[in-house]
């Protein structure tokens, strides 16, 4: 390893940044490099890193080509992934805010940002979130 951002076990040397690994750490030239990629952030991160690398891996594997969601697969996205969060909140004033606003979007489709907006306003607001302040972790 020769220190740079590019090395890790497995890469002998880096030769300047000529080479990067894959995900079964052998040497291919001018492929993605370790540090962009997404599933060493899930794998290695920080906890704060997985999960949004898992948001984003999410988002981009319901997405279109363009990288936008409908309103209804949005919808349908958290539904299944996020139900957690959203179930028993329907008759909540914030949450059926929340909704309007998704509904009364002028486009018929949503960004990334749009998403992390709109999936953080629903974890703000949710009784799940209150429950996880509650617990003490150990480290």
């Amino acid at each position: 390893m020769c220190g740079c951002r590019a090395s890790v076990p497995g890469a002998a040397q880096c030769s300047g940044n000529q080479m990067f690994l894959t995900d079964s750490f052998q040497l291919y030239p001018k492929r993605q490099p370790v540090s962009l990629s997404l599933p060493l952030a899930l794998r290695k991160g920080s906890d704060l890193e997985k999960a949004f690398a898992t948001v984003a891996l999410v988002y981009s594997n319901s997405a279109s080509p363009e990288g936008k969601l409908s309103k209804g697969e949005a919808k349908s996205l958290l539904q299944a992934q996020f139900l957690g969060f959203i179930q028993g909140q329907e008759s909540k004033p914030k949450y059926q805010e929340i909704i309007s606003a998704l509904d009364e979007e002028s486009e018929n489709k949503i960004d990334f940002e749009d998403f992390m907006i709109l999936l953080v306003s629903l974890a703000l607001m949710s009784d799940l979130l209150r429950e996880i302040r509650n617990v003490k972790t150990t480290k």
